[in-house]
């Protein structure tokens, strides 16, 4: 399964209208591949916590962080 060799976010909405951060991820094979979007004010990511898992790892941090955020 291939693993993710990078990762980047775009950039911090600044105000109401601006799209949500989204985070790509590189794959070993070169493939870059738009993961997910996210609310940042109820959860934030690194990029060097994708580095290293596999999409579906990183499908789940995503969960597991929604989840807690929910259950807080």
């Amino acid at each position: 399964m291939n693993r993710v060799i990078n990762a980047r976010i775009t950039a911090q909405p600044k105000s109401l209208f601006d799209p949500m951060p989204e985070v790509y991820v590189t794959l070993e094979g070169g493939e870059e591949v738009l993961l997910f979007d996210y609310y940042p004010d109820e959860i934030s990511f690194t990029a060097e916590e994708f580095v290293g898992l596999t999409l579906d790892e990183c499908r789940h941090l995503k969960f597991v962080k929604d989840r807690n955020y929910l259950t807080s």
